[in-house]
């Protein structure tokens, strides 16, 4: 990085921008183990509340929560064709354990479709136990050969909901609602908007009948997959023997879905939100809410403000006894560090807001409070203290998304393009290109080829364009499909 001080700015460096980011912001380190990452304290706090929101939101959709083995016989993964070679290579063995080579190896979990349906197909006899809807949060491991902090690390934090249903359209309802509550989730806490839809055979999760996605759009222009969503049709039940007998009689297979999510999140809130300044966090997940920095010169008037801070801090919590959890609060009451470089500090870590408090504040009974999406400043009454934080972090929630769908809006293509045109964009400032699709996978083989960008997905009807293009952008050929093309992670 250029000094002691600064970060390199996005527009120099975008990839050493972030890692700088997350490294000086304490949200994570290097292991030891190439390829993994220590989750700190700061960002393990913002994982916290991620998964305190989303449990809630499964737990409200009827789902409850499992725990299934890290380890799974080789010849699981074996049993689903599509599925093992799609895994294959990104797969840890265990062959040794205990001094002795094992039976059979064990594959380290790299998701837990094999495991979890050889135990649905135990647990299912008829259609009467069905549905079945587990959701896990674990860990998983990945063999990647190119990695990066949160994004794409060879050992990772998510959450696996895997369900069992009697007919394919109860399987597809399903993974349609969990793609909803995933983009509710990414809009509403994180301030990140994004698109839906289905990914293309190529891009669809390995076993699966149909993949759905959320596609968020980082500061560079580049597409990440932030969640995805997959109804898996009957492949596993087939694989694993879960089976049922079904209302009319007779013996059916179970039709399945599979959704997750994985700390790959909190990179992206990173990619989304922070500036040249160091990180900025959605208020509603940001481990610290509002940090309260005393201004003093001299002992007298710092056992002064630290007690007028501590009274703030109550009136603030007795505020906030009238919707628990919603206040989060710090004092930086730390001797011998000049406000100057708190201030430095908080604002790198990205707490939503600062109030900086001094002796002439306290006789105008008044705090001054920073905003750090926008560095806005203003003076709030200390008698309205509480209204005045609460109503402020509502705004700034609200500001981060409209801002954040702004940026898309603007960075995104509705109109026709040459594909002449579409190479100059990805190879340049990039974007999100909604273009005509012919539904070949020649032509989408060979835009990924020529300019590294893929069909995102197929977008939902939402997000599709007024005026559907007429034809494919590769080829010219009529289209079949309107289709999100972009760079990704």
């Amino acid at each position: 990085m250029a000094d002691d001080k600064k970060l390199t700015t996005r527009e120099a460096d975008f990839s050493a921008w972030y890692n700088e980011v997350v490294l000086r912001a304490e949200l994570a380190d290097y292991s030891p183990v190439r390829g993994c990452m220590v989750i700190r304290p700061n960002g393990y706090g913002i994982w916290e509340r991620m998964q305190r929101a989303l449990d809630d939101m499964f737990k409200a959709t009827g789902h409850q929560n499992a725990y299934f083995p890290l380890f799974i016989p080789e010849s699981f993964l074996h049993k689903e064709a599509e599925h093992v070679e799609g895994f294959a290579p990104e797969t840890a063995v265990v062959t040794h354990g205990g001094g002795k080579k094992l039976e059979e190896p064990l594959i380290v979990r790299p998701t837990s479709e094999t495991i979890i349906y050889s135990m649905f197909a135990k647990w299912v006899q008829s259609y009467r136990d069905l549905p079945i809807l587990i959701n896990q949060w674990a860990n998983v491991v990945r063999w990647e050969m190119r990695t990066r902090l949160f994004l794409r690390t060879l050992e990772f934090l998510w959450q696996e909901g895997h369900t069992a249903h009697v007919t394919h359209d109860e399987a597809e309802e399903e993974a349609r609602q969990m793609l909803g509550v995933y983009s509710d989730f990414m809009e509403g806490h994180m301030a990140m908007p994004v698109i839906t839809g289905q990914k293309t055979n190529a891009e669809k999760f390995a076993g699966a009948l149909r993949t759905y996605s959320c596609e968020a759009m980082m500061q560079d222009n580049k597409a990440l997959q932030a969640g995805t969503s997959h109804n898996l049709g009957q492949n596993f039940a087939k694989a694993f023997d879960l089976k049922f007998q079904a209302e009319h009689g007779g013996q059916e297979y179970a039709w399945n879905t599979s959704w997750g999510v994985s700390t790959r999140l909190v990179g992206g809130l990173v990619m989304t939100h922070s500036d040249d300044n160091g990180l900025r966090i959605p208020p509603l997940l940001a481990p610290i809410e509002l940090v309260i920095v005393p201004i003093y010169k001299s002992d007298d008037e710092r056992n002064t403000m630290l007690d007028a801070a501590d009274r703030v801090m109550q009136k603030l919590l007795d505020w906030e006894r009238r919707d628990p959890g919603r206040l989060r609060v710090h004092i930086d009451d730390r001797d011998g560090i000049k406000p100057g470089a708190k201030y430095y500090e908080w604002e790198l870590r990205g707490i939503p807001i600062r109030m900086e408090f001094g002796p002439r504040d306290l006789e105008k009974n008044q705090a001054v409070l920073v905003r750090r999406d926008n560095r806005e400043k203003r003076p709030v009454s200390l008698d309205t203290i509480g209204e005045d934080v609460a109503e402020l972090l509502m705004r700034i929630q609200d500001d981060m998304l409209i801002a954040a769908r702004e940026r898309r809006e603007h960075n995104s293509i509705r109109h026709r393009i040459s594909y002449d045109d579409f190479k100059d964009l990805m190879n340049g400032k990039g974007g999100f290109v909604y273009a005509g699709w012919c539904g070949s996978a020649t032509c989408e083989t060979e835009v990924k080829s020529e300019t590294k960008a893929t069909i995102r997905v197929l977008p939902d009807e939402e997000f599709r364009s007024a005026e559907a293009p007429a034809t494919c952008l590769k080829c010219g050929r009529a289209a079949s499909a309107e289709a999100v093309w972009a760079r990704a992670y």
